[in-house]
């Protein structure tokens, strides 16, 4: 575990409040590594484009066996650190969670996001502590990320989301998380409130519309994604050309595609060579 452990830790060392670690989610392995190529410090699973890509719907749909040889997959094809979005940890319960992080490090990732979703918030926290207890057991310091959904599934009253997400995210922290992951919100106020509140590295999911990663960086946040919105904006280019190809037999959606033999040449390289 020796080589896992180091890039573990690597990992740990690019959460930086101020300069934040910026993660374009991939789903398979020409993702990936256009990801890797395109400079990026570490690569983020998306657990939609995943699923997607799989052939099933996002959303604890998919099984943890196929989900986790994707993240091998992706994980053999990069020479940087590889988190992995595990949704609510493939499992029904903590136990099960458990065996998804042994897996996990089996695969060659380093990170995990943890979702509460639809679980009551002490179950998340049991999943939560147990990642961290396996993860210590196998001598690996796996990045547990907490993902609270307070905001992004509307829980609540708006006025009560703040203490909320604090609170969950307070236990979490100290269950074991190493950082905490609140999509669905970019207000500056709130991302700065989250930030300050949080005893651990926020990471935010950013996309069109929302400030730049400066911004949010100065505003406190430690990590920012993109989660599924690649992987959309992929296949919307696929929806496109097919549309028009069909409907006007013309090709225009193609232009500015990647170029073919960069492309093979990228895919063509071994890990080492990243």
């Amino acid at each position: 575990m020796t080589n896992l452990r180091d890039l573990a830790l690597r990992f740990h060392a690019l959460h930086a409040t101020g300069r934040p670690l910026l993660l374009a989610n991939a789903w398979d392995t020409a993702s990936a590594r256009i990801i890797a190529d395109a400079g990026a410090a570490a690569v983020a699973t998306t657990s939609a484009g995943v699923a997607w890509d799989l052939g099933a719907a996002d959303g604890d749909r998919l099984d943890r066996t196929a989900a986790l040889a994707q993240v091998a997959r992706i994980a053999s094809a990069v020479g940087v650190p590889v988190t992995a979005d595990v949704e609510g940890g493939y499992a029904v319960d903590a136990d099960g969670v458990a065996e998804t992080v042994r897996a996990v490090l089996a695969a060659g990732a380093v990170g995990i996001n943890i979702e509460d979703g639809p679980r009551p918030a002490d179950e998340h926290v049991r999943r939560i502590a147990a990642a961290r207890a396996t993860a210590d057991a196998a001598g690996v310091p796996l990045f547990v990320n907490a993902r609270i959904d307070v905001y992004l599934a509307g829980i609540g009253a708006e006025k009560d989301r703040l203490p909320e997400t604090l609170e969950r995210a307070a236990a979490c922290v100290a269950a074991g998380a190493d950082g905490v992951f609140v999509p669905g919100v970019t207000d500056p106020g709130t991302v700065r409130a989250l930030a300050q509140g949080i005893g651990a590295p926020l990471n935010v999911m950013a996309g069109p519309g929302a400030p730049d990663a400066a911004e949010l960086g100065r505003l406190g946040a430690a990590r920012v994604s993109v989660g599924s919105g690649i992987a959309q904006a992929t296949h919307a280019v696929v929806r496109r050309a097919a549309v028009e190809l069909l409907r006007t037999g013309t090709y225009t959606s193609l232009a500015g595609g990647y170029d073919y033999g960069e492309l093979n040449a990228l895919m063509g390289k071994g890990r080492r060579d990243m």
